[in-house]
């Protein structure tokens, strides 16, 4: 049974930092690609970053460039990413993903048929 399972989330001032944890079970860490969304509530989900985990190429949407940064430790199954700078707009619920294909800009789990974590809360105050 696949399983991914977040955790890190937090309260935290602007300015600060956090490091979300994604720990994945089930299948070959190394075949799938993982991402990182967020969701505010009444919003849609949307891509924050993802990571292959084989090669490690990663891709950012324009808000995380330069403040996150995503990791894959393929010896715990673990993505990583690290946030820093926060800004009250990077409050929200983020959820970790993975699928069995390249990551890139176009990498959209179905959140039907796709695997999911249960996500983790970040709140930043101003």
């Amino acid at each position: 049974e696949v399983q991914l399972v977040e955790s890190g989330g937090g309260l935290v001032q602007v300015g600060g930092s956090l490091r979300l944890s994604c720990e994945a079970s089930g299948f070959t860490f190394e075949h799938y690609s993982i991402g990182w969304y967020r969701q505010v509530p009444g919003e849609e989900r949307t891509l924050i970053s993802c990571i292959s985990t084989s090669d490690h190429r990663a891709y950012y949407v324009d808000s995380a460039k330069g403040r996150f940064t995503i990791s894959s430790d393929n010896a715990k199954n673990t993505v990583y990413l690290q946030m820093s700078s926060l800004k009250p707009e990077d409050t929200a619920e983020y959820f970790c993903a993975a699928e069995e294909r390249p990551c890139a800009s176009d990498f959209d789990v179905s959140p039907v048929f796709g695997s999911w974590g249960q996500g983790t809360q970040v709140t930043v105050s101003s």
